[in-house]
C-alpha cells in the first residue's frame, strides 16, 4: 500500500517527493497513484504545496496541515531547478530578530513565482536581482540545508525591501536585532551588489539603532559614492523634510523602533 510506502520514506529520512520519483518506486498506473495520494492527502498524512510536489506531514505538524516551509523549501527548489535563498525577514529570525515572528515564509528568486499556500504555511516569492551574486550562508535543517543571506545581505534587502518587511518602523526594530552579528566591512562590500538608494536607506536606519562603529565604513561608501539625494520613503513628498548629508537623504518620514 501506498501509505506503507510513505512510512517506509519517513523511516529513510525522506521528507519530500514528486510525483515522478514516486512512480519510479512503485508498479502502479498513474491515475491509481494519484487516487492513493489524494486519500493520504485527505487524511493529513502528506501534503502537496506545489503540484507534483509532495511532503509527508508528520504527526506533530498535522495540525498546520504541512510541515514548516523551511523542511521543504531546499527540496522545493532543487525540485523546480531554481537558485533561491531565504531572505528578508525570515533570513532575519535566524540572524536573532525575533521580536515579530514572520507570519509568512520569504523566499528570494530571480523570477516572479505565485505564493505558496499548504494548510496554514504559506511561503511568499520575492524577486531579486542579481540574486546568485547575494552571499548567502547554509543553514541546516530537519530535512537537509537551506541557502540563508548573510546578516549583512539581510540587512541591504529588508532597506530595499521594506515594504514586504512591515514598512521602515519594522526593519528599523529588526535591524536594532541584528546589529550584533552584522559585520561593517563586509556591510561595505554587500554594499556593491544593491541600489546606491538602498545603501543611503539602510545607512540611516542603521544610525538609527546602532552604534557608530556599524555604520561608519558604510557612510565613507556613500560619501565616496557622492550619490544622488533621494528620500528615505519614495512614496512620500520630500517638501519641508529635513536633509541628512552624511547619507544624501531627505528624511520625509519619521522611523521608531521599537527596542
Amino acid at each position: 500500500m501506498l501509505s506503507e510506502k510513505i512510512s517506509h520514506f519517513a523511516a529513510e529520512g525522506i521528507s519530500s517527493f514528486s510525483f515522478s520519483e514516486l512512480e519510479q518506486r512503485i508498479s502502479s498506473s498513474p491515475t491509481a497513484l494519484k487516487s492513493a495520494l489524494r486519500r493520504l492527502m485527505k487524511k493529513g498524512e502528506i501534503a502537496m504545496p506545489y503540484q507534483g510536489f509532495y511532503v509527508i506531514v508528520p504527526p506533530e505538524y498535522r495540525s498546520l496541515g504541512c510541515r514548516p516551509a523551511e523542511q521543504f523549501i531546499p527540496d522545493l527548489m532543487n525540485y523546480l531547478g531554481e537558485y533561491y535563498y531565504v531572505g528578508l525577514l525570515s533570513a532575519a529570525e535566524y540572524h536573532g530578530a525575533a521580536h515579530h515572528r514572520p507570519q509568512v515564509f520569504q523566499v528570494m528568486v530571480a523570477k516572479p513565482r505565485r505564493t505558496i499556500i499548504s494548510g496554514k504555511v504559506q511561503v511568499n516569492f520575492i524577486v531579486r536581482g542579481n540574486i546568485e551574486a547575494i552571499p548567502t550562508q547554509p543553514r541546516n535543517t530537519v530535512s537537509g540545508i537551506m541557502k540563508l543571506s548573510t546578516p549583512e545581505a539581510t540587512a541591504f534587502d529588508l532597506a530595499g525591501y521594506y515594504r514586504h518587511c512591515g514598512w521602515l518602523d519594522n526593519v528599523a526594530t529588526v535591524l536594532s536585532e541584528m546589529v550584533e552579528v552584522i559585520d561593517p566591512e563586509k556591510l561595505v562590500t554587500v554594499a556593491e551588489l544593491s541600489p546606491i538608494t538602498w545603501v543611503q536607506r539602510l545607512g540611516y536606519l542603521l544610525e538609527t539603532v546602532g552604534s557608530e562603529e556599524i555604520w561608519q565604513p558604510l557612510a565613507g561608501y556613500v560619501n565616496a559614492k557622492n550619490p544622488v539625494r533621494s528620500p528615505l520613503l519614495p512614496s512620500a513628498t520630500i517638501k519641508g523634510a529635513r536633509f541628512n548629508k552624511r547619507w544624501q537623504i531627505y528624511v520625509n518620514t519619521k522611523v521608531e523602533s521599537e527596542i
